[in-house]
């Protein structure tokens, strides 16, 4: 197992873990549900495979009481029958802005207005902030090599 190459960015840099709180904590107040924001924080975590952010989000979400099958069958999400059309659309997004550089249009028409459909505005603007923010944690935590199971 490989060791962490410097110490949390977070904590080393001042006043950059409360900021980063901050916005998480602004999410949380988007109107979006917890188990929504998890799906998306554990989905674009297996894309950059994160797995300090993957271990604890999904020991949040066992928390919460998510059901096993689901935490399972995240990054298989349009194969099982678990997820809700709302959380579908939310997770395609999540794939599509985690995804920038893998296709020429990064976030289509199409996958946006799917989340559209059902999310307001304000919901929106919660998630896309929700998925940048993950993406923030995922790229430095990998960059790092945080390591899952530490806590700071």
């Amino acid at each position: 197992m490989t060791q962490p190459r410097i110490s949390h960015p977070a904590m080393i840099v001042p006043d950059a873990m409360p900021a980063l709180q901050a916005l998480g904590d602004a999410v949380g107040k988007g109107g979006l549900e917890e188990r929504t924001i998890l799906l998306v924080l554990m989905r674009a975590s297996q894309i950059n495979g994160c797995g300090v952010c993957l271990d604890g989000h999904a020991a949040h979400a066992l928390e919460l009481d998510e059901k096993p099958e689901r935490l399972a069958t995240i990054a298989a999400w349009r194969d099982t029958p678990y997820f809700s059309d709302a959380e579908r659309a939310a997770l395609a997004l999540t794939e599509a802005v985690t995804r920038l550089a893998d296709r020429p249009d990064p976030v289509p028409d199409e996958v946006w207005s799917e989340a559209a459909r059902y999310y307001d505005e304000h919901q929106l603007a919660a998630l896309v902030l929700c998925i940048a923010n993950i993406n923030v944690w995922n790229r430095l935590n990998v960059a790092t090599r945080q390591l899952a199971g530490a806590r700071w």
